[in-house]
């Protein structure tokens, strides 16, 4: 018996298919605007990534508004019209339980851009650039 959820193996073929349907849903009704509260309507959000618990009842999704301005405002309104969006959800997506949606700042970009700014270092851009003489990378074939 093999138990994926508990071997740290990442999540489901489920989990995935489950989370980019509730993540394009989202995206549509933010989008489009169909919740009539004011604080979402005035700033346009992003929704990069949603997030499946392994039992598809929880949806952790990832969001950002869009040029990053104040985005603990968007969470706290999002946060506020979840029980709405979960309706918006429930109507655009075919579950048998639509998950409780918890909203988290998404930190991917800020992330990569931290790495792009460690890969432009002058002394990573050394070991980048030129060959490394000190292991033998590549050895001839001894069969």
């Amino acid at each position: 018996m093999k138990n994926k959820a508990s071997s740290g193996a990442g999540p489901s073929q489920r989990q995935l298919r489950v989370g980019e349907l509730v993540r394009h849903a989202l995206s549509d009704i933010l989008a489009r605007g169909d919740l009539p509260d004011p604080a979402l309507a005035k700033v346009l959000i992003t929704v990069p990534e949603v997030r499946m618990s392994p039992d598809l009842k929880i949806a952790t999704c990832y969001v950002m508004p869009l040029g990053g301005k104040d985005p603990k405002a968007a969470i706290e309104a999002l946060a506020t019209n979840a029980k709405p969006l979960r309706g918006e959800i429930a109507r655009r997506v075919e579950l048998k339980f639509v998950p409780e949606l918890r909203f988290r700042i998404d930190t991917s970009f800020e992330e990569g851009a931290r790495i792009d700014a460690l890969l432009r270092l002058p002394q990573v851009q050394r070991d980048l650039d030129g060959p490394d003489t000190d292991t033998p990378d590549s050895r001839e074939d001894e069969a």
